[in-house]
């Protein structure tokens, strides 16, 4: 007999967007993975995806599993056979379990001992009777979001409505919640209907007909086609925002895109309020002209056809006006309100109840970013704009306008600031202290706005830190991950020599925790894990990664720069034989109670003279050139005296004195070499 397709399609209420790609992926993957396990072939998979429904088809799905032919361990050989070379019980109990008899043992050796075995044929099952698992795919598919519906015990995105499971032509016999697997699916809500699929192949092509474009890429594709026809239409520039473009092609399943306008006196209202009005509440794509300046109209996309295109494109620019008419209400109103005024508010918004309010937090910003440049040494000009621009960074979040548009805070904190005659860059660092919000995100293009960004976020970790919200596993509600990784972000890209160890106790002594030795231990230990992800990013060696970071934590563009020289060495000839001489100094050094003062006059051969020697001569050369290439070259050099001096000196010889000298030496030159890497966590072959 032949292959034939699998359909699997889940039906379901509106899914949220954002979530619809992520499912699909999950059940491709489920059922693929499913069919291997079962030693079942298959040829191409497809997946299909729209807001009512996640599905996937399985060509050339074999008729049966594979056969299969296992060797199964049983007991050694000494227990397998007695003194008298006859089978024992154990032999017997063996076959008997396996279904054959001790006429089908045979011995295999592992590592020199002798083993019974049995080889075991095991005839694979028709395909189709082993199908009905499929209800445990679908019932497995995780979600960040769950809920019930009606009295069922079951948890899902959202409730199911109808599935449909085929192998070729033939019902697949099984049930999730209420719901038992069929052959009818679902068109369009509004203009398609209920019909009977008779085989899995025709599934796309019975969709169409019911005004449903399953494929994913299909509807994303006619969408990006329509808005450029429209756009050459009139001349219009539309930018492709091609996050909009995904949750659009999510929320619909067939689509026709449509443009409508609004009231150019609208235009008067900053661009960045117009275009979040538009992308983020209404899920329209702006109109630019040819010199990007924002036109009066809108490209939305409908979920239907062309039928009474214009009243729906009347019902959206009113909805549209509206949104606007309270946006320009907003935007005035805002400006009768003083940023004095503004930052009184500030003392009755509770930041945090064990935490204070946002004054509160908006001063610890602060006194954190005047720290911060006292280390980087800036002018007095640039430290009187960190300042106020701290001072300032939080005022907007009383306005009507971010009240409403949350995603604009920072952004009209910078349109209101330049309104109310602050200087430039201090209203361009309020809009930038956010920033990176993602990792994908760009960092603040002016030092002012880095400043305030690292002391804003790193105030935001240290004191919930401080109170004891620690993320654990998944759970991160305050975001404190995604902003440790933003600080690190920042301090790499601004390549600023500010050991993260010092920016650490500043943000502890402001949150008055300067003698808690555990808070620091548990955020520097949390850095170094965001650190780590940073340098895995970068395809340093795990070993490599682990080694540089068990250190002080120095900064950031040094941490990367060590670990991006290890990883360029690592295939050099001489590495094994430095990394050996290396991690021996440290080894030894450890067993030196404490650090003593070398003593010359204690030395009893040449080679302990050399390698004090090549010590000090290293050690001016990491002052003189603090680069990390230059620190492993000269750490590199150490490699024969180690050698040699390891091959002429025993370091614990029985003279108490003498020991505790050599242990002296051992001690102050891992020091030297821990500063860089802690070369025992290198593997070297």
């Amino acid at each position: 007999m032949n292959n034939r397709d699998l359909l699997l399609e889940i039906g379901l209420e509106e899914v949220p967007a954002r979530f619809v790609l992520d499912a699909v992926e999950q059940l491709k993957k489920k059922t693929t993975d499913w069919l291997l396990e079962r030693k079942v072939d298959f040829g191409k998979v497809q997946v299909f995806s729209t807001p009512r429904r996640l599905a996937i088809l399985v060509s050339n799905v074999a008729e049966s599993q594979k056969d299969t032919e296992l060797e199964v361990k049983g007991p050694t050989r000494k227990i397998a056979i007695d003194a008298d070379g006859n089978w024992s019980k154990a032999a017997i109990g063996f076959s008997k379990s396996q279904g054959v008899t001790v006429e089908d043992i045979f011995f295999k050796e592992i590592k020199g001992i002798e083993y019974a075995y049995i080889r075991k044929f095991e005839k694979g099952q028709e395909t189709e009777s082993i199908l009905t698992e499929l209800g445990a795919i679908i019932t497995s598919l995780h979600f960040q979001n769950s809920m019930h519906w009606g009295s069922l015990e079951l948890r899902y995105i959202r409730p199911i409505r109808w599935i449909v499971a085929l192998f070729g032509k033939n019902e697949i016999p099984f049930s999730v919640g209420n719901i038992a697997a069929g052959n009818m699916t679902k068109g369009h809500r509004f203009l398609g209907q209920n019909i009977a699929l008779t085989s899995a192949t025709e599934y796309e092509k019975v969709l169409l007909s019911q005004y449903v474009i399953a494929d994913y890429e299909e509807r994303k594709a006619a969408i990006e086609e329509q808005i450029t026809k429209l756009g050459e239409e009139h001349q219009w520039v539309i930018p492709m925002d091609f996050d909009l473009l995904e949750e659009v092609t999510n929320l619909v399943e067939y689509p026709t895109v449509f443009h409508g306008s609004f009231q150019a006196s609208f235009l008067e209202l900053p661009k960045e309020v117009l275009i979040t009005s538009m992308k983020e509440h209404q899920r329209y794509f702006p109109v630019e002209d040819q010199n990007g300046e924002l036109l009066p109209y809108f490209i939305g996309v409908r979920n239907g056809d062309h039928r009474q295109l214009e009243t729906v494109i009347r019902g959206n620019e009113k909805v549209l006006h509206a949104r606007l008419q309270d946006a320009n209400f907003f935007y005035h109103e805002d400006q009768k309100m003083t940023i004095v005024q503004a930052l009184e508010k500030l003392n009755s918004i509770i930041y945090h109840e064990k935490l204070g309010t946002l004054s509160e937090k908006v001063l610890r910003i602060q006194t954190i970013a005047q720290e911060i440049a006292n280390v980087l040494e800036v002018s007095a000009e640039k430290k009187a704009s960190i300042h106020r621009a701290a001072e300032i960074c939080k005022f907007d979040l009383v306005t009507n306008m971010v009240d409403e548009f949350p995603e604009l805070q920072g952004i009209m904190g910078e349109k209101y600031a330049l309104l109310q005659g602050e200087k430039m860059e201090v209203a361009q660092a309020i809009k930038e202290h956010y920033q990176p919000i993602h990792p994908e995100d760009p960092t603040p293009r002016s030092m002012i706005g880095a400043v305030i960004s690292v002391a804003d976020k790193l105030d935001s970790i240290v004191s919930s830190f401080s109170i004891g919200l620690i993320p654990t596993g998944s759970q991160d509600p305050y975001a404190l991950r995604r902003q440790a990784a933003g600080i690190i972000k920042i301090l790499h890209e601004e390549k600023w020599h500010l050991p993260l160890s010092t920016v650490l106790k500043i943000a502890i002594k402001v949150n008055h925790q300067e003698k808690n030795e555990e808070l620091y231990e548990q955020l520097e230990k949390f850095f170094r894990l965001r650190l780590n992800y940073l340098l895995e990013e970068k395809g340093i060696r795990y070993d490599l990664v682990e080694a540089v970071l068990d250190s002080e934590l120095s900064s950031i563009p040094e941490i990367v720069q060590r670990a991006e020289v290890l990883d360029d060495n690592k295939n050099d000839v001489n590495f094994k034989n430095v990394i050996e001489s290396l991690a021996r100094v440290i080894n030894i050094a450890s067993k030196a109670e404490q650090t003593d003062r070398v003593n010359r006059d204690l030395f009893e051969n040449e080679f302990e003279q050399q390698l004090y020697e090549q010590w000090q001569r290293v050690e001016k050369l990491f002052e003189q050139d603090p680069s990390a290439l230059a620190r492993y070259q000269s750490l590199a050099s150490l490699q024969p005296f180690i050698s040699t001096y390891f091959d002429h000196t025993m370091v614990m010889t029985e003279n108490v004195e003498i020991k505790r000298n050599r242990l002296a030496q051992m001690k102050h030159l891992a020091k030297l070499i821990t500063n860089f890497a802690n070369m025992n966590k290198i593997i070297v072959k």
